[in-house]
């Protein structure tokens, strides 16, 4: 009987402790990591795997982007940003 009151003040401690953990967890799996401004629009975008495809499309109709987008310079990101608010502007 002694270790069953022994048990019930660990378990809620561990609890305690682990849902942190938890709530990090499954903010992450939205796949938000990085934000950008748009300056020509003033806006951001959360740069997640929707952003990530519409760049992947992007880059097929512009060949001489052969780069991730963050390694672009600013011109290049602008040229990106113009088209995507033209062409896909669902967020």
């Amino acid at each position: 009987m002694k270790r069953i009151g022994l048990f019930i003040p660990a378990l809620l401690l561990s609890t305690a402790l682990l849902t942190p953990l938890a709530t990090q967890t499954s903010a992450k799996s939205q796949g938000v990591s990085i934000r950008f401004y748009d300056r020509g629009h003033r806006d951001y975008h959360d740069w997640d795997d929707r952003e990530a495809r519409y760049y992947e499309r992007w880059r097929r109709d512009h060949p001489r982007y052969e780069v991730e987008f963050r390694r672009n310079n600013r011109h290049r990101q602008e040229e990106y940003w113009r088209w995507r608010h033209d062409h896909w502007d669902e967020r």
